[in-house]
């Protein structure tokens, strides 16, 4: 356990891992190791075992079968590949999400491919979405974990609600710090260089019966077929599984990233990683005076927390200069995300900058 967190060496006030995770020492050597590789010569067919390693991790990890499993270079990316290969109808998502997962779905729309329909709510409930559903509806797109509010979506609730339709999820805030039955979800894709601290240019995807029965691989190219290397000009029968929507061979010192980051986090437990981020966002909430606009209820909830302010930049340049990493959104409210290895003692001294300003 203490292998873990001794492998990570963000400074003291690195309260940012929603917008970025940095890497462990043990990632850097496992990318280092590839490139020197790939500098020796090591065939291609060697650095990219990485691949392999990377997808059973993320198997392992998401409780999807192997075969329902592939790589991507982004969220935006993955998000991308299953707008274009909707089977038509309307996708509900809500207008406060993060841009990736709205440009895919209007780019979609403007290629004739569905229609959008977009509701006010941040706060994607069982309820909210119930309520603007229609039979038009094939899909409903929403975060694990909002971005902006913290708020934690409840995708047991929301599998319910959503019936026969499905339920595709962009877990980039919320997957390796919850510890959860992601298989509600019937897409499920994140990026790795935010909370699982991989690094940029890796990620993931997973589609369920569901989604590989109604998904098409418009996007998808070479890679996603049988016999890829089979140059005769004709066009191949299409992977069964995930795989189809593949566009390229991916970077294996991404997939060495991936791969041991995945190893890691479930070597020392996603289960643990929770419990931790847990009892830090009780006590970052414990030192703050000005008003917390994210969920304090543990159940909804990871490990973002928002806070009002007066003036957002202000707040934002006092506590750089304190040493402390944050984002600020709009004029008023900052975000602040801890991790595993968050220490907390840096939280009164948060407290009381922010507390000077709000």
């Amino acid at each position: 356990m203490s292998d873990y967190l001794t492998s990570f060496e963000e400074p003291l006030g690195y309260l940012n891992f929603a917008s970025y995770g940095p890497p462990s020492r043990a990632v850097l050597r496992s990318v280092t190791e590839a490139v020197e590789g790939s500098v020796t010569g090591v065939s291609s067919a060697v650095l990219h075992a990485a691949d392999r390693r990377a997808l059973a991790a993320v198997s392992r990890l998401t409780g999807f079968a192997l075969p329902a499993c592939t790589l991507a270079t982004s969220t935006s990316a993955g998000l991308q590949q299953i707008a274009f290969g909707m089977p038509g109808g309307e996708v509900l998502v809500s207008s406060g999400e993060f841009p990736s997962n709205l440009y895919p779905w209007w780019r979609a729309q403007e290629a004739g491919l569905l229609r959008v329909k977009q509701i006010d709510s941040t706060e994607m409930t069982p309820a909210v979405v119930a309520d603007d559903l229609t039979p038009a509806t094939t899909a409903v797109a929403l975060s694990a974990v909002d971005f902006r509010t913290g708020y934690r979506a409840d995708l047991t609730a929301l599998r319910k609600v959503v019936g026969d339709r499905l339920l595709i999820v962009d877990a980039i805030q919320g997957f390796g710090v919850l510890d959860q039955d992601w298989t509600q979800a019937d897409v499920l894709v994140a990026g790795g260089q935010k909370w699982l601290r991989a690094g940029w240019g890796t990620g993931f995807l997973t589609l369920s019966p569901r989604a590989l029965d109604r998904l098409r691989p418009v996007l998808g190219s070479w890679t996603g077929v049988e016999d890829p290397t089979g140059y005769d000009g004709r066009p191949h029968p299409v992977l069964e599984g995930a795989g189809r929507l593949s566009v390229t061979n991916l970077s294996p010192y991404s997939s060495a990233a991936l791969g041991t980051a995945l190893e890691d986090l479930e070597g020392f437990g996603v289960a643990t990683v929770e419990a931790r981020i847990q009892e830090r966002v009780d006590a970052l909430i414990a030192a703050l005076s000005s008003p917390v606009l994210s969920p304090v209820d543990a159940r909804q909830r990871a490990g973002i927390v928002v806070v009002r302010v007066a003036d957002a930049q202000q707040a934002l340049s006092r506590l750089q200069d304190a040493g402390i990493t944050a984002t600020a959104h709009g004029n008023e409210r900052i975000r602040l995300s801890v991790h595993a290895t968050t220490d907390p003692a840096v939280f009164p001294l948060v407290g009381t900058i922010l507390g000077g300003i709000s």
